[in-house]
């Protein structure tokens, strides 16, 4: 299992690919086949995102402790943001308040990404 926790690189894609997942399901119209298989992909991108988180943190988390688990905690709430962002909007329930939030969180867990040790060092 060093692959999970050796390199950032499964984390990112899984992050690209299950926002994208989002994105897309949160576009898509409301009650169509369509918008309920790519969330259910987005949900597959979801448990990816976790685990290889989970392999990060416990793998270097000892570098910055108190740092890695903030991320952590950030990213499993821009999780859950996306999560009642898609299915507040399928109840047809205003979700403006949670898009900002959504954003807000995005940037400041991949800020926190990229700054810490096992991050871009183009931020250090």
């Amino acid at each position: 299992m060093d692959f999970l926790s050796s390199t950032t690189h499964l984390h990112v894609f899984t992050w690209v690919v299950g926002v994208i997942a989002f994105i897309v399901a949160a576009a898509m119209q409301k009650g169509s086949k369509g918008r309920k298989i790519t969330h259910m992909v987005a949900r597959l991108f979801y448990v990816l995102i976790l685990l290889s988180g989970i392999f990060l943190f416990i793998a270097h988390s000892s570098m910055d402790p108190a740092l890695y688990g903030v991320k952590f905690l950030a990213g499993l709430i821009v999780i859950g943001l996306m999560e009642m962002v898609l299915i507040r909007s399928e109840k047809g329930k205003n979700v403006k308040p949670l898009w900002i939030v959504f954003f807000i969180v995005l940037l400041i867990t991949l800020y926190l990404g990229f700054y810490l040790p096992m991050g871009a060092t183009f931020l250090r």
